[in-house]
């Protein structure tokens, strides 16, 4: 079983005390609380996986306390101990949000019991949690492929952090799956089985910037109808990825930077100081470096968030990886209409190779899916794709007025587009991979 943060909220000091040393014991981490403020004290400034409250708190009640234990840590555990136990009373517990109920007096053995029973709780939810995703975002998994020497650099870079905990920087222009690879970090990290939480700078508002990342209590500000845990503590135990980070607002900076430094952030509306064991990962297609000359960007931080930088090269820089990644994008969306007898036209394919992609993997998804939606027949041809017939001039036929050089770029370029991998042009032309690479950076394409 993994190691857990148990909160023990009991008013006899003997019955925390014992808590306390048989958790410790397992090898997990316990604190104690003896009332109720306590309680909601450790539980902001610490979060909990399982807490295991009485209750009879005094004169307070338990099950009161139970609401405020959740919203301070969503994902938590909640056992309620009693030794009054009745039907009523434990299904109000579990109203309350209570995942389990022990009865006073247990013996060691029944604690055990139930931290095994949660755990086993904790793994089915996170399963099904993850296939829900996996539906909802009904994504092919091409992007991690690559025969592209600078994307399988990144790629190898990426892998050969992701066991640290150092913040990574994820550097490229829009759509060259910046967030793949973040999630890629994720999985392979230690972190694996707790949230992968992403927070879109560019896509809310500044003013609520702060809220969203930190959290709010109800009240805080117009609007505030009720508490809001914050991004950071949904990711708790797992990744936060900051996206697009250079549109972070200035006067939000100073506040990811304490995080940053020291774990330590507070809600708004919220004077308590909270904790959390979050890896930071952030990513940007900006000049980081020239929006802090520019004053828009805090050097602190820069030098705080690129530990490792990692460059996702654009899609026009491995337009090897174009004729597959399309296939693969085509074979998923013909796949989901019940289409299997879509297929591109060789005139697609040459126009798929010759379109520079400003928008990278994404704009090359969207025409395929695009493609698969008004194509009118099982042939899918550049029109259907948005793309004009060879987006670049062609050369003109041998013997016409052209050079060598541009007669050699277009048969290189048709080659590319007429086979399914680099290695197979390569070996069409007559010349090793090395050789080819060096003319395709040489035709920049």
């Amino acid at each position: 079983m993994a190691k857990l943060d148990i909160l023990v909220v009991d008013d006899e000091p003997n019955i925390r005390r014992t808590l306390e040393v048989h958790f410790a014991s397992l090898g997990h981490r316990a604190r104690t609380a003896g009332t109720a403020e306590e309680a909601l004290r450790a539980a902001r400034e610490h979060g909990f996986d399982v807490a295991f409250v009485d209750v009879r708190l005094g004169e307070s009640s338990g099950l009161d306390l139970l609401p405020g234990l959740r919203a301070s840590t969503p994902g938590g555990k909640l056992v309620v101990m009693t030794a009054y136990a009745s039907l009523d009373s434990a299904i109000e517990a579990i109203r309350r949000g209570a995942a389990d109920y022990l009865r006073k007096p247990f013996q060691p053995r029944d604690l055990d019991l139930v931290l095994e029973r949660l755990a086993a709780v904790d793994v089915t939810e996170r399963r099904l949690l993850a296939a829900e995703e996996g539906r909802a975002a009904g994504e092919p998994a091409p992007w991690l492929e690559s025969a592209s020497p600078a994307f399988q650099k990144a790629l190898g870079v990426a892998r050969q952090v992701a066991a640290s905990q150092t913040r990574v920087l994820l550097r490229g222009e829009s759509g060259t799956g910046k967030n793949v690879v973040a999630e890629l970090i994720h999985r392979l990290s230690d972190r694996r089985t707790r949230p992968f939480v992403v927070v879109p700078c560019p896509a809310v508002p500044a003013e609520l910037l702060e809220s969203e990342l930190f959290g709010h209590v109800r009240g805080a500000f117009t609007g505030a109808t009720r508490d809001n845990p914050g991004r950071i503590a949904l990711a708790e135990g797992g990744t936060l990825l900051l996206d697009e980070v250079a549109d972070l607002p200035l006067a939000l900076q100073p506040k990811l930077l304490r995080f940053l430094e020291d774990r330590r952030y507070e809600r708004v509306g919220d004077p308590a100081t909270r904790q959390a064991d979050v890896r930071i990962l952030a990513a940007t297609n900006r000049d980081l470096e020239a929006a802090t000359r520019d004053g828009r960007f805090r050097e602190d931080l820069l030098y705080r968030l690129n530990v490792i930088v990692i460059e996702l090269p654009p899609l026009r820089e491995r337009p090897e990886d174009v004729p597959a990644l399309a296939e693969r994008f085509l074979d998923h969306f013909r796949r989901r209409r019940g289409r299997p007898d879509f297929a591109f036209s060789p005139a697609a394919r040459q126009a798929l190779a010759f379109h520079s992609w400003p928008g990278n993997l994404r704009e090359l998804r969207n025409a395929v899916e695009r493609a698969t939606m008004l194509a009118p027949a099982a042939s899918v041809e550049p029109e259907d794709l948005g793309l004009a017939v060879g987006s670049r001039p062609a050369a003109t036929a041998l013997g016409g007025p052209v050079s060598l050089a541009a007669v050699e770029e277009e048969h290189v370029r048709g080659v590319l587009a007429s086979v399914p991998s680099y290695r197979e042009a390569a070996a069409v032309l007559g010349i090793d991979e090395t050789t080819l690479w060096r003319k395709r950076k040489q035709y920049g394409f």
